[in-house]
């Protein structure tokens, strides 16, 4: 068993509802169903998918919907984006059913986000979970272990099943299951768009574009649609948790970029299965982009287990060419990664360093990864 860094012990609470978003296939189930295992509490745990349950929470009769919960601590209900109207069905929960604790879980942030936002306003906590973090994977391998897996993690990725798969034939099988039947189902079912070409052809684009700043006019020629909706496909694709998007920082120099971002995929392993490359990492020519891409998305799930302060994320980039990989702003501190795979000396920008002197530089190479992601 492999720990995640979410204890819901702690974040389980009377009276509230408790919202775990995340990629299809990345334990939220297998979270779920540990902690009510665990609970020693009466629990009614039922599933979105469930036609019963979509017609109690849809009738939005009050007496019905608590009377489903009666005798129970804790309701949970997996795969929640599945139910009409489920925000104001456990809104009623909330209101009418004193001292029950409420966990619901959806693979599809934009759907659930929709149904849940305004009607659990002030009454909802939010998880994000991601695929395995390497802080994750330390209780199962210790610092030298994780060193030696890493080639592994940035050709498969972290994705729970991937990570316990045993050989290499298993890994892809695996991905390649992933990516063809999870991958784009929740916005093919919700956002009822008929075929999944042109994003899969999207995603291969921005495959081949990590680290690069993305061009919508660019991706629309090259699709032959039109630029409004290359951006909308890029924010559901984001909000169904395939793609992360990072904006450019701006301080004070008008000579930044900020017009443009840059695209990450959620999972290593996933970007390398859209586009079917699984071969060794010493034979590839796309090696800084693996390790960019996989570097950010640590210290974004990293951020995603920060509880206490807001962590956001940037790149720095002037349209003279000068740039630094990756900011980190916590509350107006900020920290600044150069990640080169194999670097062991890097002079920062004099642009950079002279009009942000407070600013924390580090370079970030294969040796040193794990000191700022663990």
């Amino acid at each position: 068993m492999i720990k995640r860094t979410y204890d819901l012990q702690k974040l389980v609470k009377k009276d509230k509802v408790l919202i775990i978003y995340g990629p299809r296939r990345v334990g939220k189930t297998t979270l779920l169903n540990n902690f009510l295992k665990k609970s020693g509490y009466k629990y009614k745990l039922v599933s979105g998918d469930d036609i019963r349950v979509k017609e109690i929470f849809g009738s939005q009769k009050i007496k019905e919907i608590s009377e489903y919960t009666t005798g129970y601590k804790i309701f949970a209900v997996d795969e929640a984006q599945q139910i009409e109207n489920i925000g104001f069905g456990l809104k009623i929960l909330v209101d009418n059913v004193k001292g029950l604790s409420i966990i619901a879980t959806g693979s599809s942030s934009f759907e659930l986000a929709q149904k849940t936002g305004e009607p659990l306003t002030g009454r909802k906590r939010t998880l994000i979970l991601y695929p395995f973090s390497q802080k994750e994977l330390l209780s199962v391998w210790n610092k030298s272990e994780l060193k030696e897996k890493l080639e592994e993690f940035l050709i498969f990725g972290s994705y729970p099943e991937v990570v316990v798969a045993k050989t290499k034939k298993e890994k892809i099988e695996i991905l390649e299951e992933i990516a063809n039947s999870y991958l784009l189902k929740d916005i093919l079912s919700f956002e009822k768009i008929k075929s999944a070409k042109i994003l899969i052809d999207l995603l291969r684009l921005i495959a081949f574009q990590i680290g690069n700043l993305v061009s919508l006019n660019e991706l629309s020629n090259n699709l032959k649609i039109d630029v409004k909706t290359v951006g909308r496909y890029l924010d559901l694709l984001e909000k169904n948790f395939v793609i992360k998007k990072v904006g450019g920082f701006s301080g004070n120099l008008r000579s930044e970029i900020t017009a443009k971002c840059k695209y990450y995929f959620v999972d290593n392993g996933i970007r390398n299965a859209v586009i079917s490359q699984y071969q060794n990492f010493k034979l590839r020519n796309d090696k800084g982009a693996l390790w960019e891409n996989f570097f950010v998305m640590e210290k974004i799930k990293k951020a995603a287990f920060n509880r206490v302060m807001p962590i956001n994320f940037y790149f720095w980039r002037t349209y003279g060419g000068k740039e630094i990989d990756l900011l980190e702003n916590i509350s107006g501190k900020i920290s600044a990664y150069e990640i080169k795979w194999n670097v062991l000396k890097y002079k920062f920008p004099k642009d950079w360093k002279e009009n942000y002197k407070s600013a924390k530089n580090f370079l970030v190479n294969k040796n040193n990864y794990l000191d700022f992601l663990l």
